[in-house]
């Protein structure tokens, strides 16, 4: 007797890049490095992150980058800042921690985009996801600089994949690492530090970016 063949189960799409900006307070000063960045690979989207006080000056220059990044085809989102998203022309805040993300996830949705990281336990990543959360953030550094091993990483991510469908990104402090996240299931791969760090400049570090994300298996 014939047996009645199993749907292929759904598969997750390609990997994307999430661009980390570093900290400023003129947001406006990173234009041309993050619109070099954009340049040379595919980017989903770019957080970032600012500081001042003076509220003013930094809405006029995160209209004018959102409107450079969203140009390129990708989603501005600034880092904790959920008051200002809207006003600013951005598309979206990732919140660190749930205690932050439940106070500010109600001003962005259903319009905007919600993310949140800064999760230290699988009960706080389920709480996010539960609450809205557009996507978890796993491996990121704190603070201080500090962040898990990348084994905890990879476990964290191999988990969600398997079980959430609500997409994930990993951080990866090194482009070695981009391998072993896609090989996890990571929907985006967070970089930051290690493409504005390079002394060649971001496109070129984009670029290699985008070789380990296209070829993870030729990666070591």
């Amino acid at each position: 007797m014939a047996t009645r063949s199993q749907p292929p189960e759904p598969q997750r799409p390609a990997p994307r890049l999430y661009l980390v900006a570093p900290p400023a307070a003129d947001p406006a000063r990173l234009a041309d490095a993050i619109a070099e960045a954009l340049g040379a690979a595919d980017v989903a989207a770019v957080l970032l992150p600012i500081a001042g006080d003076d509220e003013r000056a930094l809405l006029n220059s995160v209209k004018a980058l959102a409107a450079s990044v969203q140009s390129a085809g990708a989603a501005l989102l600034l880092d904790g800042r959920a008051d200002l998203v809207a006003r600013a022309g951005a598309d979206g805040a990732h919140l660190t921690g749930i205690d932050e993300f439940s106070a500010a996830v109600a001003s962005l949705k259903p319009d905007r985009i919600a993310g949140c990281g800064g999760l230290a336990t699988r009960h706080d990543a389920m709480s996010a996801a539960e609450a809205g959360a557009d996507y978890v953030m796993f491996g990121e550094p704190d603070q201080r600089g500090h962040r898990p091993s990348f084994e905890a990483v990879l476990e964290r991510v191999e988990w969600w994949a398997e079980v959430f469908e609500i997409p994930c990104v990993g951080h990866a402090a090194k482009l070695d690492e981009i391998a072993g996240l896609v090989t996890a299931g990571v929907d985006f791969i967070a970089v930051g530090d290690v493409i504005f760090s390079d002394p060649r400049g971001p496109a070129a570090a984009m670029k290699d970016a985008m070789a380990c994300l296209a070829m993870p298996e030729a990666v070591e």
